[in-house]
């Protein structure tokens, strides 16, 4: 059985979802995006998730031509459609993808010749890359380029040009094969990850940057909340490569994965090298909120592709 995708007004066969090549999301990386996951088949924070890509929309001015609540039972509608296709202890993406739509190449690249084009999906969840990171922590390291500066354009919108992010991966990368990235603003601040948000504990207190030039994370809020519960000092503030080169525990969050720790930061340990107490209290309480052991399933998917 195929999956079924929601593309602009219809459900068809993932096989069967094409777009245009003069779509702007091809043309012009014109595109907002979200991407949820599911606990149990349950999706985790969608209505957070859809809220915040009608922020995204608001301020690039993409109508999707439905309204949030419509949004939310399309994407719930598309999601049941497809649980079949997934196992009992398989979770999956749910990915929201509008772009401007059709686009006339010209002086004005405002000018549309259709309505948005709304891309809804899912995709099986596989952490098996991230799977080792749980127990051993990833090396974090920062690339030469910088992020893009909230200035050009602000980064609470989740967009899909991801060039920058690429360029900044491939660049860690040559330094160690599986290095995950600590991108710096022009600054010389701590931004974000590639994909995610980046946390420092030092002396007990967990620190983040703030929301200035890096995302707005729903897994971030959702690791200050944990925090907050369990009275963990949260602290929103600039970070410099210092702060992590003299952390006592570093760590990045997102969607997939939750929380990946980070045992060493540009070849040097982060603490005793190891993964830290608060950030195993924090995947626990994770854990203990979805109902699910979040490391147990990473590590099961990796020692079934092993056997």
């Amino acid at each position: 059985m195929q999956r079924q995708v929601y593309l602009s007004g219809q459900m068809v066969a993932e096989a069967d979802a094409k777009i245009s090549i003069f779509d702007s999301a091809v043309l012009l990386g014109d595109t907002v995006t979200e991407s949820t996951r599911t606990f149990g088949h349950r999706p985790f924070k969608l209505e957070e998730h859809v809220a915040r890509l009608y922020k995204s929309l608001k301020v690039t001015r993409i109508d999707p031509g439905m309204n949030a609540v419509e949004m939310l039972d399309v994407t719930l509608r598309m999601l049941e459609a497809n649980l079949t296709t997934y196992g009992e202890e398989q979770d999956c993406w749910i990915v929201h993808n509008i772009s401007r739509g059709l686009s006339i190449p010209g002086p004005d690249p405002t000018v549309q010749r259709s309505g948005a084009t709304v891309m809804i999906y899912t995709q099986p969840m596989d952490l098996r890359g991230w799977a080792r990171f749980y127990t051993e922590g990833c090396h974090a390291v920062t690339p030469m380029s910088r992020i893009v500066p909230s200035q050009s354009l602000d980064a609470r919108i989740k967009n899909r040009s991801r060039m920058a992010y690429t360029l900044a991966e491939m660049e860690v990368k040559l330094v160690d094969p599986e290095a995950q990235s600590v991108i710096l603003d022009i600054h010389g601040n701590v931004a974000e990850n590639k994909g995610g948000n980046v946390f420092v504990v030092s002396s007990g207190v967990l620190r983040t940057p703030r929301p200035t030039n890096c995302l707005a994370g729903i897994s971030r809020e959702t690791v200050m909340q944990l925090a907050n519960n369990q009275n963990i000092l949260v602290e929103q503030t600039e970070l410099q490569p210092y702060d992590l080169y003299t952390a006592d525990e570093v760590f990045f969050t997102s969607t997939p994965y939750c929380i990946m720790p980070a045992t060493k930061f540009n070849g040097l340990p982060v603490g005793d090298g190891r993964v830290g107490p608060i950030t195993q209290r924090l995947l626990a309480a994770w854990s203990e909120l979805v109902g699910l052991d979040i490391i147990e399933q990473a590590t099961k998917q990796l020692s079934r592709s092993a056997s």
